[in-house]
C-alpha cells in the first residue's frame, strides 16, 4: 500500500520528472551490472508443482519433484554428527558469542517505576572447536551424574550460548532433550517435567529462583539441577534430596580421564532428539517428539532457501530456543559454520528497554547478516518507524514518503534502488545493525503492509515461512527474490504439501481461480507425534500407502499458479454467526493490526450472536494523543475505561476495516480497550506472541457479557 503524498501537485510532477530522467540515464548500465533481469526471472518462475497433476497436490518444490531431501551431507543424519562435521570444518571460527555486562543500574522513570538498565561491552566468542569440547565434557559430566542414554533430560533456560552447548551435549550422548518455555506457568512446567519423568534439569540461576523453586516438591522424580551460570552461589530453601551443580563443575567432572574415556552411545537417526512442549495456545501444552532425522530434514530444507549461506554470516539469537523457529534457525547456522551472537528482546536495539540511553544495543555491536523474527516484533518496528515519520519536519516527511513510494514501484518490478537506500533508508536499516541480508519471519502470519515496509525500509528481503512444531518448523519459505506479499512461499525440498477439502468452511481443491483446502504437510521432517497422547496422534498424524508421514495442520491455504502457498484461514478461528455467516477471526485481526491505534487485538464472536466484538490493546502514544484531542483527562487506566474513548476508537477501527474491504459482518461492533499489554508473562499470549483465545475469553468474560447485552 502506497503512503499518501501530501504535497503541491506541481512540485510532485517536477519530482517525478527528475526521477524519470535519472531512471532513463542510469537504467541500462544499472540493469546489466545489478542482474535485475535474472532476479525478475527468478521471481516469476514456477517454484512448485503438483506431482499428481491434481489441483489438490501433493505439491513439491521444482528441485525435489522426484525425491524429498533428508540431509545436508551423505551420512550426516544425526545432530551429533552434524556438530562434529561443523567443528572439523570450521575449528577456529567463532561459533557462540555472549556480550560482556560492564555495569547494571536502576533507573527511575517519570511514572515512578524503576527499570534495570545495563551497559554492555563486546562479544566474547567460543570457537567451534571450543564449543564442541565444552559440549562433549558437559555430556560426559551428565553421564557421570547418572543420566542415561534414551532417558529424558529437561532444559528450562533463557536463550543463551549455554543452552546450545547443553543441547549439543544431550544430542551427543543420546539424552532426549525436553524443552520448556521460560514463561510457562507453574502448572504447565510441573506437567511437562512429570509427564517426561525427568531426573535432571538444566536451568539458570534466575529461573531457579523465580519459577522452579516453587514447584520442586511437585516433581518427585527430580534429583539433579544443573545451573548454567558460572558463578558459584549458595542455594537456600532447596528441598532435601535435590543436588545442585554449576555447569562448569559438571564439565570439570566430565573432563576427568575416567569419565571422558567412557564410550558414549551415539544416537540413531530414528532416536528422539527433542521433546518440545508447545506454547499451549489451547490448554495444557503438548510434548512433540522430534527425532534426529526429523530435525536434520527440516534444517536441510530451510538452508536451501538462504542463498550463499556460509561461514561469513552472523546470526543474532534472541527468540526463545524452546521454540522450533529459533532452534531450527540456530542449527541451520551451526551446520554452515556461521557465528551466533546472543541477545534478548530487552537488549536488541539501542532503544530497547534494558539498554542505558547513549549505549549500544546488540544489533549495533554484532551487525548480523541473518535474523529471524516473529510478526509481533516486526509490527512494533513498523509502528515505531511510522510514528517517527509523523514527527518529522514537512520536508523530511515528504522526502521519506516519495522515496518509499518510488522504491515500492521499483521492487514490484524486481529492481533495486541503491540511491534511495543510501540517502533515505540507511538510518532505518541501522536499527538492525546495517548488514542484514535476509530476515526470516515465522510463528504467525505477517501482514502485507508490515512485510512491504520491511522490504523497503530495511533494504533486505523478508522470507515469510510457514511450519509448525509438528513439522520441525519446516513447511514452506518464500524465496528472497519473490517480493510478493501475504504468501509463505513454495514447499521446502524436504517437504510436500497437499490440500484437503473442508466442506464446513466451503473450501475445495476444485475452487477457482486457486485450489483451496486444509493444509497437510508430509515428508521426513514430520515428527513422531505427541508424547503419551495416542488420541491426538490418531487425529493429527497419518501414514499414507507409500509410507509417507503426514500432519494435518488445521490451517486453510490456497496454491497460486507459481506453486506458492497462501494461508487464508484457520479451522479453529472460524466462527459461524447467528445468521449463518462465517467469520475468520484471524483474518479480522490481521487486517486491523495495521491500524496505528492498535498494538494488539483479539476478535471474538459467539455463534448465538449476530456480530463480532474485540478486545484491543491500544498504542499508548496514539491513544494519549487522541485523548488530548478529545479533551479526555485521567490516568492510562481511566482513559482506557472511558466509554467516550471506546466509541471514538471503534469509529477509527471501523474506518480501517472498511478501507481494508472487510465484510459488514466481519467488522467489530463493540470493543473493550485493555490498559494492560498482553505478554507471555501475563499468560494471554504464547512465547511466539500468538493469542491464547481460551485464556483471553476467561480474562474478559465480564466484558463479553456486557458487549453482548448480558449486563
Amino acid at each position: 500500500m502506497k503512503l499518501k503524498e501530501d504535497m503541491n501537485p506541481l512540485l510532485l510532477q517536477v519530482f517525478r520528472s527528475v526521477v524519470w530522467v535519472y531512471s532513463v540515464i542510469t537504467f541500462i548500465p544499472w540493469y546489466f551490472f545489478s542482474g535485475a533481469g535474472t532476479n525478475l526471472e527468478r521471481a516469476r518462475r514456477i517454484k512448485a508443482r503438483s506431482i499428481s497433476r491434481h489441483p489438490a497436490g501433493p505439491y513439491r518444490a521444482i528441485n525435489s519433484q522426484e525425491k524429498l531431501v533428508a540431509w545436508l551431507h551423505p551420512g550426516v543424519d544425526t545432530l551429533d554428527k552434524m556438530f562434529e562435521h561443523a567443528a572439523s570444518r570450521f575449528p577456529q571460527r567463532d561459533c557462540l558469542g555472549t556480550r560482556e555486562v560492564l555495569s547494571e543500574e536502576d533507573e527511575l522513570q517519570p511514572n515512578g517505576k524503576v527499570f534495570k538498565k545495563v551497559i554492555l561491552g563486546n562479544y566474547n566468542w567460543l570457537s567451534y572447536e571450543e564449543a564442541y569440547q565444552a559440549a562433549k565434557c558437559f555430556g560426559s559430566g551428565l553421564a557421570a551424574l547418572g543420566q542415561r542414554p534414551q532417558c529424558n533430560i529437561a532444559i528450562f533456560c533463557e536463550t543463551r550460548a549455554e543452552w546450545i552447548v547443553a543441547a549439543q551435549a544431550c544430542f551427543m550422548y543420546n539424552f532426549p532433550l525436553v524443552t520448556l518455555y521460560a514463561t510457562l506457568g507453574p502448572t504447565a512446567i510441573a506437567h511437562g517435567l512429570n509427564e517426561t519423568e525427568v531426573t535432571h534439569i538444566i536451568t539458570s540461576k534466575d529461573l531457579l529462583h523465580s519459577r522452579l523453586k516453587a514447584i520442586l516438591c511437585d516433581v518427585p522424580r527430580l534429583q539433579y539441577v544443573i545451573v548454567v551460570d558460572s558463578k558459584p552461589t549458595s542455594w537456600p530453601d532447596i528441598p532435601r534430596g535435590i543436588m545442585i551443580y554449576n555447569m562448569d563443575a559438571v564439565k570439570d567432572m566430565g573432563s576427568k580421564p575416567d569419565n571422558i574415556a567412557v564410550d558414549r552411545r551415539q544416537p540413531l537417526s530414528s532416536d528422539i532428539a527433542v521433546i518440545m512442549y508447545t506454547s499451549g495456545s489451547t490448554g495444557i501444552p503438548k510434548g512433540v517428539m522430534i527425532s534426529h532425522g526429523n530435525i536434520m530434514a527440516g534444517i536441510t530444507g530451510m538452508a536451501e532457501r538462504i542463498p550463499n549461506l556460509n561461514e561469513t554470516d552472523t546470526y543474532i539469537g534472541y527468540l526463545p530456543l524452546a521454540h522450533v523457529l529459533e532452534l531450527s534457525a540456530e542449527l541451520v547456522c551451526i551446520s554452515h559454520g556461521c557465528r551466533i551472537g546472543y541477545s534478548s528482546p530487552q537488549t536488541l536495539a539501542d532503544q530497547s528497554t534494558k539498554i542505558k540511553k547513549g549505549s549500544k544495543g546488540d544489533t549495533s555491536v554484532l551487525k548480523p547478516t541473518l535474523m529471524a523474527a516473529v510478526p509481533e516484533i516486526m509490527d512494533r518496528i513498523y509502528k515505531n518507524v511510522m510514528t517517527k515519520v509523523e514527527e518529522m519536519s514537512r520536508f523530511q516527511k515528504t522526502l521519506f514518503v516519495l522515496a518509499y513510494n518510488y522504491k515500492m514501484e521499483q521492487i514490484s518490478k524486481g529492481y533495486s534502488t541503491p540511491l534511495c537506500d543510501s540517502l533515505v533508508f540507511k538510518r532505518v536499516r541501522a536499527l538492525l545493525g546495517g548488514n542484514t541480508r535476509v530476515l526470516l519471519s515465522g510463528g504467525a502470519p505477517l501482514s502485507a503492509a508490515t512485510q512491504r515496509f520491511m522490504n523497503i525500509c530495511l533494504c533486505c528481503p523478508v522470507g515469510q515461512g510457514y511450519g509448525l512444531t509438528e513439522t520441525c518448523g519446516a513447511g514452506t519459505i518464500s524465496e528472497i527474490w519473490d517480493y510478493s506479499t501475504g504468501r509463505v512461499g513454495a514447499p521446502l525440498v524436504c517437504s510436500e504439501v497437499t490440500l484437503k477439502d473442508w466442506e464446513e468452511g466451503g473450501y475445495y481443491s476444485t475452487d477457482k481461480p486457486n485450489p483451496r483446502g486444509e493444509i497437510l504437510i508430509g515428508g521426513p521432517n514430520v515428527t513422531m507425534g505427541y508424547y503419551k497422547n495416542e488420541v491426538k496422534n490418531r487425529e493429527d498424524f497419518f501414514v499414507d500407502e507409500n509410507g509417507q508421514r503426514w500432519f494435518c495442520t488445521g490451517d486453510i491455504g490456497e496454491f497460486h499458479s507459481d506453486g506458492c502457498l497462501k494461508i487464508i484461514d484457520r479451522k479453529k478461528d472460524l466462527v459461524k454467526l447467528q445468521a449463518g455467516e462465517y467469520v475468520s477471526l484471524g483474518k479480522v485481526e490481521a487486517v486491523l493490526k495495521n491500524c496505528p491505534l492498535i498494538d494488539n487485538i483479539c476478535a471474538y464472536a459467539n455463534s448465538d450472536q449476530s456480530y463480532v466484538i474485540s478486545f484491543v490493546v491500544p498504542n499508548h502514544k496514539q491513544l494519549m494523543a487522541l485523548a488530548e484531542q478529545m479533551q479526555v483527562r485521567g490516568t492510562w487506566e481511566e482513559i482506557c475505561n472511558n466509554s467516550q474513548m471506546e466509541k471514538e476508537v471503534l469509529c477509527i477501527i471501523t474506518e480501517a476495516a472498511i478501507s481494508a474491504k472487510l465484510e459488514r459482518f466481519e467488522i467489530p461492533k463493540k470493543i473493550r480497550l485493555s490498559s494492560e499489554p498482553w505478554t507471555p508473562e501475563t499468560g494471554l499470549v504464547t512465547d511466539a506472541f500468538k493469542l491464547k483465545r481460551k485464556e483471553l475469553k476467561t480474562h474478559y468474560q465480564e466484558d463479553i457479557e456486557r458487549m453482548y447485552g448480558g449486563k
